[in-house]
């Protein structure tokens, strides 16, 4: 009871739901407290089963069946119940005795019958229930060894046509459907107990591969059904199947050359049943299916798993090697993978092939370029980043490349012969820049960034900027010369007088509040008094421009 408290109800269904379950205090009924867990109907829209588990191992838990409770949320009727439970503290020990006290009178009583009046009280149960007649109908199959009859059973147990609509089976209806698909581990495992295990074997995995049919048409949003298929290759495994056999299987398991797709199964953790021989196999085949495949994404997963395993650093990065991505990055893998193992020498020089071999530095993986760039930093070979980060600069001309290269020669001492020749690139493409407000040169980016605003302007003058570097010049430029920013100020602003919506507006009146400081400093304030009372008239339709312009005293 220690986690139940109206504080993590709060937490777990948070504040709307909580408050929402306070209003359905009076819709619980039918309490049942247990070891650890109670249940009750509350009524809504329809009546609800909720249960929750009071001492589970992740803390308090619930579990209801209205919609939103089955999408796995903790839900108000939850809550309800939860506050209820509280409210009725200093009565549950009284209730978990007589629910006790039920269940030893019932089984006291099912012990006192004869064999003759069990088994007409069964025949009525199985009567009325099919489940219980198709799960006891299973277990008799079981039992006498009949594979044919449990196959059969097997077979109506995972059948979705009694729980779907058209043809799918909803998430509604899918925890009734894993439930009852679920009978089949135990049946499967009944079959091992009772010395068949090859045939239980055979069946596992035939059920496995029926499970993956049927997966395709349910909402499996749990993982339920996945869960069921990790139980039935446990089942497999505790038939200690020939470990030659098992060893294909799992291969072709996890190549997917199988159907029983339903649930991850990593053949290393089956070492123990397939001991040296069935390991040796394992390793064999993996190595022929990567040798025939070396681009598969299974073949190589599967054979850096096993590399791993046996520590075999080589091994793993044959892998890799087999087949590199022409930007570098498998070649970044193996570096770091080496540098992992403590072999330095050998990533370095993994890291610089990665270069030569790309085909192209303008696509290159940057983090490649980064990784070689610390390297050389480290062992204090400050030219070659520079050259490095210069190629780059040279492929990718952008703001970014650029601070990587100054940040680099600065380090090496000679970032002003480097800055003149990135410059004479960047005016260059300058003349080939692109239009639209993203699109301007990065010449003026990189000159703004280096504080030189100066020589910004001017770029922005010869070759053009786009809006929104014309904007941070404007900004950068305001103090010293006033009359030039308000010029670029008033220009972006007419654009915008013809357009609407709350985000327009904003940058509308940060432009105006630029206009107003730059004819404060020009002396020019009544110009700017014209300037907004004229605007107000032919804006005056734009309410929440004018209550923008009102809140900061345009």
């Amino acid at each position: 009871m220690r986690g139940l408290t109206e504080a993590n109800l709060k937490k777990l269904a948070g504040s709307r739901s909580f408050d929402r379950g306070r209003g359905y205090l009076d819709a619980v009924t039918g309490v049942e407290v247990g070891d650890g867990w109670v249940t009750a109907s509350v009524h809504g829209t329809e009546r609800y089963e909720a249960e929750l588990a009071l001492d589970g191992p992740g803390g308090l838990s619930g579990e209801c069946d209205c919609p939103y409770g089955m999408e796995g949320n903790f839900c108000k009727h939850l809550v309800a119940l939860g506050l209820t439970v509280l409210a009725q503290r200093e009565s549950l020990p009284r209730q978990r005795k007589a629910a006790r006290d039920r269940a030893h009178d019932l089984d006291a009583w099912l012990s006192a019958l004869s064999q003759p009046e069990l088994l007409a009280l069964l025949r009525e149960e199985i009567d009325e229930s099919k489940q219980l007649r198709r799960r006891l109908e299973l277990r008799a199959a079981s039992a006498r060894g009949d594979l044919a009859a449990v196959r059969s059973r097997i077979r109506d147990l995972l059948d979705i046509g009694p729980f779907a609509q058209y043809g799918y089976v909803e998430y509604a209806d899918a925890r009734a459907y894993a439930d009852q698909a679920g009978q089949a581990v135990s049946a499967i495992s009944a079959l091992t107990g009772s010395g068949r295990a090859a045939d239980a074997i055979a069946l596992a995995r035939e059920t496995m591969r029926l499970l993956a049919e049927a997966v395709e048409s349910v909402d499996d949003s749990d993982g339920r059904l996945g869960q069921i298929g990790a139980d039935l290759a446990d089942a497999c495994r505790a038939a200690r199947p020939d470990p030659e056999e098992l060893a294909r299987w799992l291969v072709g398991h996890a190549l997917g050359d199988t159907d029983e797709g339903l649930t991850d199964i990593d053949p290393l953790d089956y070492e123990d049943v397939l001991g040296e021989e069935g390991m040796g196999v394992l390793r064999k085949l993996a190595v022929e299916a990567w040798r025939a495949n070396r681009r598969g994404w299974a073949e190589k997963y599967l054979m850096e798993r096993l590399a791993r395993a046996g520590g075999d650093v080589d091994a793993v990065i044959a892998v890799y090697a087999a087949d590199l991505a022409p930007n570098g990055h498998t070649h970044l893998v193996i570096a770091r993978e080496l540098d992992t193992a403590g072999r330095p020498v050998e990533a370095l020089s993994w890291a610089e092939r990665g270069i030569r071999e790309a085909e192209d530095l303008a696509t290159v993986d940057t983090a490649l370029v980064d990784h070689l760039c610390e390297r050389y930093a480290q062992v204090a070979r400050h030219a070659d980043a520079v050259a490095l980060r210069r190629d780059h600069f040279g492929a990718r001309l952008s703001l970014l490349t650029y601070q990587q290269l100054r940040a680099a020669a600065r380090a090496a001492e000679c970032w002003p012969a480097e800055r003149e020749a990135a410059l004479a690139l960047l005016r260059a493409d300058a003349v080939r820049r692109r239009e639209g407000w993203y699109g301007g040169p990065v010449l003026v980016d990189v000159l703004l960034d280096d504080k030189d605003t100066h020589a910004a302007w001017q770029a922005a003058t010869d070759t053009g900027a786009d809006d929104r570097q014309w904007l941070s010049l404007a900004d950068q430029v305001r103090a010293d010369r006033p009359a030039d920013a308000l010029g670029v100020y008033l220009r972006l602003t007419e654009p915008l007088l013809k357009q609407t919506g709350n985000d327009v507006y904003e940058q509308l009146v940060g432009l105006l509040l630029s206009i107003r400081d730059c004819h404060r400093s020009l002396g020019t304030e009544d110009e700017f008094a014209v300037y907004v009372a004229n605007l107000r008239i032919t804006q005056r339709r734009k309410r929440n421009l004018m209550r923008l312009m009102d809140e900061h005293g345009l």
